[in-house]
Parts: C-alpha cells; structure tokens; sequence
C-alpha cells in the first residue's frame, strides 16, 4: 500500500473547508400604518414572478397592505440585514383565532442565512401573543426549502379542504401549525 510523501504538496498542505456564509446580524421591524411599504412589495414581487406569476390577490395585498392587511388587523414584518431590508413575512386574522403566515420573501442573495427562519419564529412568537390558535398557509411544491422550513417549525401537511379558501391558483402545498 503505497503511503503519503510528507514533502509533498498534498501531504504538506490540509485540505481547506468551504468557506461558510456567516450569518448577518439580523433586526426586525413591524410596518405600522403610514410605514412605507415599498420593500415588502418588491421584495415579494421579486420571488413571485421569478417562480411564477402575479395573481389578483398578491397585486391587491401588495399594492396596499396597509389596507389590505395592517387595518385588517393584520401585521407585516421586515427583516433587516447588512444594512437593508432582506425579508418580510405578513400575519393576516381569517378569523376564530387562524391566521394565514403569508408573503414570506427572503432576498435571494441572502437566503440560507437563517433570515427566513427568523422571520418566521417572530411570526409564530407574535401570533401566539395574540391569541392564535393556528397558523396556516398555501405554497407550492417548487418552493422545497420554504417547505422544509416551514416542517422543521411544526408545520403539518393538510388536506385543502381543511383551511380557509385560498385565493392563489399556485398554491398547491397546504400547511398549518397548531398554537
């Protein structure tokens, strides 16, 4: 068996890890009313038309969430990274305590950083505090690491039928999380 030349450059030299991504310190703001709201639109509008199309109801929540979601009783989260905004995630009352986890975008040079999953601990924190006894939401079955995120949190797969209507022909993926 033949052995390793301690000279060599090979041998001489260990093999370096991939260098990882560090994760940014991340900081979340709640939009209130009057908040411009310009980075949840396009933050949103950048991930839907980049796997799909825009529907009637994102063009009608994103072209005014603060009546379409914040006077509704309604609350929009925007993560901040590295000096800008890089994820926000919306918590809409469909009433008899379920809310829908709705319009969590994370910049695509920031995903894999741990801001989506911050996003979303807030989101589950702050429905708990008003009074929520469940979480939902539609997705579809190319977003596969938005769905293994929303799993590893307790998210469980449910049958359409079980869950307020959904307004997105896209949705084809049904999750909710008992609070």
């Amino acid at each position: 068996m033949p052995t390793a030349n301690p000279s060599s450059p090979s041998a001489a030299q260990p093999s370096q890890p991939p260098a990882a991504k560090i994760p940014p310190a991340v900081s979340i703001r709640e939009l209130g009313i009057g908040d411009d709201a310009t980075s949840f639109r396009t933050l949103n509008e950048e991930w839907i038309t980049h796997y799909f199309s825009m529907e009637d109801k994102d063009r009608e929540l994103l072209s005014d969430p603060e009546r379409t979601i914040l006077r509704r009783g309604g609350r929009i989260f925007i993560a901040r990274a590295n000096g800008e905004d890089a994820g926000c995630v919306a918590l809409i009352p469909m009433g008899e305590g379920r809310y829908e986890l709705s319009k969590m975008a994370v910049k695509p040079q920031m995903r894999g950083l741990g801001i989506g999953r911050t996003l979303l601990q807030r989101a589950i924190v702050e429905a708990c505090a008003a009074g929520a006894r469940s979480l939902f939401l539609g997705s579809n079955s190319r977003l596969k690491p938005a769905i293994a995120l929303y799993e590893s949190a307790g998210f469980r797969h449910v049958p359409p039928s079980q869950l307020p209507e959904m307004a997105y022909s896209r949705a084809n993926v049904f999750m909710e999380l008992p609070l």
